[in-house]
């Protein structure tokens, strides 16, 4: 019942986000990777068969999925063909660098009858599943303000494709799209968007600063991200009719892979330390009557992965549609348009 599964691209989201929970897995095997090194992948994965073309994997591959981890300007290229070969597809966030091409392929995978998935991992972040499960309970009343934060301190511009010109690229389409989705699990789409989105730093070419408002119904939420952030990072602050919260740093579980750090000590069997916030960092309520320290939930980045086996093996709902993706694209590219317009948009107007 294992789902044959090849990934297009060799880099860091494929080999830190995506392979550690496909070869640990009963439910995936792990056939084919696209990828202009072949050496690295046969010393990395011996046995996993290796294509320097797409269309190559394609026609002689087996595989049912493909997962596209190429940058972000490719998405739209690479999944359409895989969608036309009546392929499964998972794709990285963003989905695309354009609306129309979102609405693209919406369309196809529908008309295949295929899954069409974005790989919006962080709504497994612990953090964001803490908010989640305190905002249900009830204890902040009713929520009035929020920010979501993704701060780093990074001041150098760096030699990677997400920092230099092109569709899709700057950290607004790269981390905001997490907080954008994220925010529309919590209350959906807002009405209107006030965006900031420019370059910051020294010799910075596209996006590294954003601080973006979304206007809702007696509540306004805040997204902003720096790359000036040294000191200890505010991850959410919410504050509502009963209290507020604030909660420090940021999931642990990309900090783990990146370690080699795996979510199963072995087959079947949980490994005791992964998803699991430091405590220092623990998120604290507070209310007129005292502050309670909330034990942050495990974060489970794994479950997206079950939920794509359970949609392609059992029929179950797909974790992240395609349509919920392309929600997040043209909230992205709203937000930049407030930004070059210096001014607030309507969303209901934009959506239409």
């Amino acid at each position: 019942m294992a789902i044959k599964t090849a990934i297009v691209g060799y880099g860091y989201s494929a080999k830190t986000f995506h392979i550690p929970f496909l070869i640990n897995s009963e439910y995936f095997e792990l056939v084919a990777i696209k990828s202009s090194k072949p050496d690295e992948v046969n010393k990395e994965l011996p046995g996993v068969q290796v294509y320097t073309e797409v269309n190559e994997l394609l026609k002689s591959s087996d595989a049912e999925l493909v997962i596209i981890t190429a940058p972000s300007q490719y998405h739209y290229e690479l999944a359409t063909s895989c969608l036309q070969a009546k392929k499964h597809v998972v794709i990285e966030k963003p989905m695309v660098s354009e609306i129309a091409q979102g609405q693209s392929l919406v369309k196809l995978a529908e008309q295949q009858g295929v899954i069409c998935s974005v790989y919006h991992n962080r709504r497994w972040d612990g953090d964001f599943l803490t908010v989640k499960k305190l905002i249900s309970s009830g204890k902040l009343g009713a929520v009035r303000y929020v920010e979501s934060h993704y701060d780093r301190f990074r001041p150098l511009v760096r030699d990677r494709w997400r920092e230099q010109p092109g569709p899709g690229t700057g950290i607004w389409f790269d981390l905001g799209s997490h907080l954008l989705d994220q925010a529309l699990c919590l209350f959906g789409l807002p009405q209107a968007i006030t965006a900031r989105c420019i370059p910051l730093r020294d010799n910075s070419t596209t996006t590294d600063f954003f601080h973006v408002l979304l206007h809702y119904p007696q509540l306004e939420m805040v997204l902003h991200g720096s790359p000036y952030s040294a000191a200890p990072n505010i991850r959410f602050q919410i504050q509502g009719t009963k209290g507020s919260f604030i909660k420090l740093g940021l999931d642990p579980q990309e900090e783990q892979l990146k370690a080699g750090v795996k979510p199963l000590e072995s087959p079947g069997v949980m490994n005791s330390k992964w998803g699991k916030d430091n405590i220092e960092q623990y998120g604290v309520l507070y209310t007129e009557e005292q502050q309670e320290v909330i034990t942050t939930e495990d974060g489970c980045y794994q479950n997206y992965y079950q939920a794509i086996a359970d949609a392609i093996l059992k029929g179950h709902d797909v974790p992240v549609t395609a349509q919920e993706g392309l929600d997040v694209i043209k909230l992205l590219a709203l937000a930049v348009l407030s930004s070059d317009q210096g001014k607030t948009l309507s969303v209901d107007d934009f959506f239409k």
